[in-house]
């Protein structure tokens, strides 16, 4: 599998570390459960890094690790190879949603996942207004400033969105400032429903809604976004029941019982 250990005393880069870790997984797959001296033998580690890769990686329960048995594949890949095939399915199973709800609005309609701690535009249909909405298909968005990005971590917990506002550095000139923009995001998780109020790209506001998978957990979002001009605060009021029960049906379709996940 993986070449031999450079006798060396430098400590190996971060990407070498990764791809050792995923070259361990790989053996694991095909091993099934595997003790640590096999394991450092296919891997052509010492007993000692393969020992703190694996610890590594039971840490974060992509590994397994039985006593006198070894290691095998944790439990933490099962919800992520479980998110995977929903978001893979996503597009397919929203768009007849989205073209209803574009034939409704006549505006902008995106749809999106989370990806890196970005919004990760995965559809668009582009509204018949003439206006011109700089998001495309496989754009990565901030979350703070748009709402498919905010809809997408309505279910975190406010440190995490302090975390996510920060990350995103110095709010520019109008923009709300932390403590408003959290008060805001309490707002949005309460009702399922967020806003982007001209924050992301001038003169275009949009109303967003998390879809959920079976177990409840937020997958992905929808938006409806078009210029201010035709997007004042009626008629934002207007697009929430559309908008969250588009996400809904959506939800539905994924097999979502209607039951959000406690926060």
């Amino acid at each position: 599998m993986a070449a031999d250990e450079n006798a060396t005393t430098k400590s190996p880069s971060g990407s070498q570390t990764l791809f050792r870790g995923l070259d361990l997984l790989d053996v694991v797959a095909e091993s099934g459960t595997i003790a640590l001296p096999a394991l450092a033998k296919q891997l052509g580690l010492t007993r000692s890094t393969t020992h703190r890769l694996a610890t590594a990686l039971v840490e974060r329960r992509l590994l397994s690790q039985a006593p006198r048995e070894g290691y095998s594949l944790g439990s933490k890949l099962l919800e992520l190879g479980y998110l995977a095939s929903q978001q893979m399915d996503l597009p397919r199973i929203a768009r007849p949603h989205l073209e209803k709800l574009w034939e409704d609005t006549e505006d902008t309609v995106h749809l999106g996942v989370l990806d890196d701690d970005r919004a990760l535009y995965l559809d668009k249909l582009t509204g018949r207004r003439r206006i011109n909405i700089s998001s495309r298909v496989g754009d990565r968005q901030p979350i703070r400033s748009t709402g498919l990005g905010k809809a997408l971590v309505l279910d975190d917990t406010e440190d995490r969105w302090r975390s996510l506002y920060q990350s995103e550095g110095p709010a520019s000139p109008g923009a709300p400032d932390e403590k408003q923009w959290i008060d805001w995001m309490r707002d949005y998780s309460k009702r399922g429903i967020a806003f982007d109020l001209e924050e992301n790209e001038d003169r275009i506001r949009c109303v967003a809604a998390p879809i959920r998978g079976a177990a409840g957990q937020i997958v992905g979002a929808i938006s409806v976004s078009g210029a201010a001009q035709y997007m004042d605060d009626e008629r934002m009021k207007t697009l929430v029941d559309d908008v969250r029960d588009t996400a809904n049906a959506i939800g539905r379709d994924l097999g979502w019982n209607g039951k959000r996940l406690a926060r």
